[in-house]
């Protein structure tokens, strides 16, 4: 197991995020679909160029529905397997950092990779864990510790890739 493992994890669990807004905005157009009437004036012969008689059709746009309920069953069955492939990363990810030798490096790593906060909220989240610290943590100073890990742990990726993992 090695570092990739980080990244893929960050990776998958966006994807999830955008998985669960598309099913969040397919059932909201689902809804308003199903809550929506149309209606239309049809016109019941003619007598010269005169209608005989006018009528009002109303209903729900059933074609329109269905293919978004197909649409639907097919993106929450992509988002269930995909939240099942996040928790057997999540474990995977979890296991590689519990190898890191640090205990304040497992902190900050489960903070920014496993939790997915920010530089700031690493840093703020590590000034609640450790308040006693002398020098306080800030956002540069958790950025630099994440790619100093990276820079100097064997199999080091190339410099782009460091920057992505610690973006």
């Amino acid at each position: 197991m090695d570092k990739w493992i980080l990244l893929e994890y960050t990776d998958v669990r966006e994807e999830v995020k955008d998985l669960r807004n598309r099913v969040n905005k397919l059932q909201n157009e689902i809804w308003k679909l199903e809550n929506s009437v149309v209606s239309d004036s049809v016109t019941c012969g003619k007598k010269g160029k005169k209608p005989l008689k006018t009528v009002k059709i109303t209903g729900t746009p059933i074609g329109k529905l269905e293919k978004k309920k197909i649409i639907l069953r097919s993106t929450q069955a992509k988002l269930e397997e995909e939240e099942l492939r996040l928790l057997e990363l999540q474990d995977q990810a979890e296991e590689y950092i519990e190898k890191i030798e640090k205990s304040e490096l497992r902190v900050m790593f489960r903070f920014y990779f496993i939790d997915g906060l920010s530089y700031p909220q690493t840093a703020m989240r590590m000034n609640e864990t450790f308040p006693d610290r002398n020098i306080k943590y800030t956002d540069e100073n958790v950025k630099k510790r994440i790619q100093r890990f990276f820079k100097m742990s064997p199999n080091v990726p190339v410099k782009d890739d460091i920057m992505y993992l610690a973006k």
